[in-house]
């Protein structure tokens, strides 16, 4: 047993194996692979795959061992995702034969990797574009034996075009994958003029599964822009009698899951009008038919199932690459702009490896023209040099020409001293100069190597480019049904609200036992909400947003469920979650108290909309809040300040406004730069001093006499 500080532990063990996985494993890099991919590939490349017929996987899987030093089945997982038939990616690497399971399955298993077949797909040319001139780095494998290329050169921005996601330790990754044709627009507009607007050349994310997209230009302008945010996706269908048939079904899902979780709608009484429910993935077939009644109204049904199944689901985007050695999240200019910086420093790189070969055989050229110039005394040196080992001295010695360019002119054949050889040699002198100060050019000036980058993204959308697969709906576009039209179950329930940020929601038919609502470890309720079914939750977080959900978007929770996981739920990246609230009807008022001992009062009503919005921007006044309240009734508040000082008041003296963004009414004024640090609701707390802290006008407070503050603060810990 070695005994060991905790914290050196953490700094030898932990900290290295962390940085691992985030460096060289979970997250992809500028030419869009992970290692474990890179070394598939480049194995593939190794073996000739890149022509010639397939090999047997097993064979590939076996072979890239020798770089990857991980088991056969987490290579060929990663192999299957790169080919064509699983369907994984926009534009697959890997060209297949035999089953490799579908994207959209959940147990449609691949066959073993002996039964199948792989070699590179074309678009792999693009991938090794001159990898044989020192375009990237080589590096050792793990054991010292062989070297890999540290990134691949690749020549078109695959990074945006194939989706990459992973998960490292404290941080992840989901890049949303983009058409080809609509990525090379915008890179070649991005070099020509750094600020080319993305909008302008890129509609939306373009997935494999095809499917509709819900554009919302708010929402598709932060994750151009940021690398985080969210969009919707639903699937494509088509009506045949009484039959539905939803084809392109979202990416993140499976047909399994859809079929399941319908399946148990239909079977809770949630869905009256299905009446039989089958995929049809077949050969020449894809999609889940649904059969409904004669008098169903399928366009509401349709609309329905969107809402209560993944046949509607939501893609989270999380940018994040490494570059340059350095986990960041970027949007889309920034990943473009390090894209480019890496594909120019590629092309000088091989620029300069071309330049140097040209150079050397322009060098040796330039031996054999002096020695042409008398022939017949080179011939004379070699044939009288009685050993054969000074024929490269004597040489050097009578027409003053180096080591190198000595055994060059020594190893001219007697048949190439002819005037045609000669003529020809001298020709090509010309012709390596003209291609060096070519090079040289790419070398110095930076609008011939963007030249050749634009050359090369021209001739990929060329050769490669394909027409969307997703296509785009606008957000305002889609149909809006009445909730008294989607017949949903309308009961009471309470929600409940844990300080991690779970919600449950249980009917209070449940409750009516009296057994505790359980929650996770550690965590505690911090608020209950009753409310109907048929209602919105309200969600504001400390970034002014205001999130609305249906409630009956929430499945019924058992008391001892964790519930739903809000952040999770609504795609949060760096929000913070405030206040959670439920409401059917919009009634009552919201209360806000604000740092600066302003406090608001907002009707609820200002966050009814009339279209079905999932957010709200500038949901509140754009200050630090610190208390929260909805509530009909009127009632009296004790704020505190940061010099201890306490005035209690009571709502009524604060006017409702209709502005989701008023500032409030000063409640508190500041003194010597004082701020508020609380304020506590008095309802349900016996406070017997209170009249002592009462408003009269001045808000300016009194100072905590110490059994107050015991009594009432003393567990606050506030100062």
């Amino acid at each position: 047993m070695i005994l060991q500080n905790i914290t050196d532990s953490l700094k030898e063990n932990y900290m290295p194996y962390t940085a691992h996985v985030i460096m060289h494993r979970a997250l992809p890099e500028i030419d869009g692979l992970k290692p474990s991919q890179r070394r598939i590939l480049y194995t593939m490349y190794q073996m000739g795959l890149l022509k010639g017929t397939r090999k047997k996987s097993q064979g590939v899987v076996g072979q890239t061992m020798f770089l990857h030093p991980h088991g056969d089945m987490a290579i060929y997982e990663t192999l299957v995702r790169l080919t064509r038939d699983n369907e994984s990616l926009l534009i697959p690497y890997v060209d297949s034969k035999g089953n490799f399971g579908k994207q959209y399955s959940r147990d449609m298993k691949y066959a073993s990797a002996r039964y199948t077949e792989v070699k590179l797909a074309s678009i792999a040319n693009e991938l090794f574009q001159d990898i044989d001139k020192e375009t990237v780095d080589l590096i050792e494998n793990y054991d010292g034996t062989l070297l890999e290329p540290r990134l691949l050169p690749v020549s078109f921005p695959s990074i945006l075009v194939n989706t990459s996601s992973g998960t490292a330790v404290g941080m992840a990754s989901s890049i949303a994958p983009f058409n080809l044709n609509e990525i090379i627009d915008y890179t070649i507009a991005k070099i020509k003029k750094s600020d080319a607007e993305v909008h302008a050349y890129i509609q939306a994310p373009d997935l494999p599964t095809g499917g509709a997209i819900i554009y919302q230009k708010r929402e598709m302008n932060q994750i151009f822009q940021t690398g985080k945010g969210s969009f919707k996706i639903r699937s494509t269908y088509h009506i045949e009698g009484n039959s539905i048939v939803f084809k392109d079904i979202p990416y993140t899902t499976t047909f399994e899951a859809i079929i399941e979780r319908i399946s148990q709608l239909v079977k809770d009484g949630k869905l009256r009008d299905i009446v039989d429910i089958n995929d049809i993935y077949g050969i020449n077939s894809k999609g889940i038919e649904i059969t409904v009644k004669n008098s169903t109204n399928k366009e509401l049904l349709i609309e329905k199932l969107f809402k209560m199944t993944p046949l509607q689901d939501t893609f989270a985007c999380n940018f994040n690459l490494i570059v340059n050695g350095k986990p960041q999240t970027l949007g889309i200019p920034q990943i473009i702009e390090e894209w480019i910086d890496f594909r120019s420093n590629a092309i000088r790189r091989g620029a300069q490896f071309e330049k140097r070969k040209k150079e050397q055989k322009k060098h040796l050229l330039l031996a054999l023209k002096q020695v042409l110039l008398d022939i017949d005394k080179a011939v004379a040196i070699i044939r009288e040099t009685n050993k054969n080992s000074e024929v490269i001295q004597n040489l050097m010695q009578a027409f003053q020409i180096d080591e190198q360019q000595a055994e060059y002119v020594a190893e001219i054949k007697l048949r190439h001293l002819n005037k045609e050889y000669i003529l020809s040699r001298l020709e090509k002198i010309q012709t390596l100069e003209l291609e060096i100060a070519e090079l040289s050019e790419i070398l110095t000036n930076k609008k011939k190597c963007d030249l050749k980058i634009i050359a090369q993204l021209k001739q990929v959308k060329r050769i490669h480019g394909q027409e969307r697969r997703s296509s785009i709906i606008s957000s305002d576009d889609l149909p809006t049904v009445p909730t008294e039209q989607m017949k949903i179950d309308n009961y009471n329930v309470r929600l409940f609200l844990t300080n991690q940020g779970y919600v449950k929601k249980i009917p209070l038919t449940s409750l009516r036992g009296g057994n505790p609502v359980k929650v996770k470890e550690g965590d505690k309720i911090i608020r209950e909400v009753n409310t109907t079914n048929n209602s919105d939750i309200l969600i504001f977080t400390d970034q002014f947003n205001c999130y609305k959900y249906k409630t009956y978007e929430l499945d019924d929770h058992k008391l001892s469920g964790l519930g739903e996981y809000l952040p999770s739920l609504l795609n949060l990246q760096d929000e913070q979650i405030l206040f959670v609230t439920g409401t059917h009807d919009y009634s009552g008022h919201l209360l806000i108290g604000f740092e600066d001992g302003k406090v608001a009062k907002i009707e609820l009503a200002a966050y009814r909309t009339k279209q079905n919005r999932s957010m709200l921007k500038n949901a509140y006044a754009n200050k630090k809040a610190l208390f929260w309240d909805h509530n009909d009734q009127d009632k009296e508040i004790l704020a505190v300040s940061s010099i201890k000082k306490a005035l209690v008041f009571h709502t009524s003296m604060i006017n409702p406004k209709t502005s989701k963004t008023t500032i409030g009414v000063q409640v508190m004024k500041s003194k010597k730069e004082s701020v508020v640090v609380g304020y506590y609701d008095l309802t349900d707390q016996e406070f017997e001093e209170k009249e002592y802290y009462q408003n009269k006008g001045a808000g300016i407070g009194k100072y905590l006499r110490k059994n107050d503050f015991d009594s009432i603060l003393g567990q606050t810990k506030l100062f």
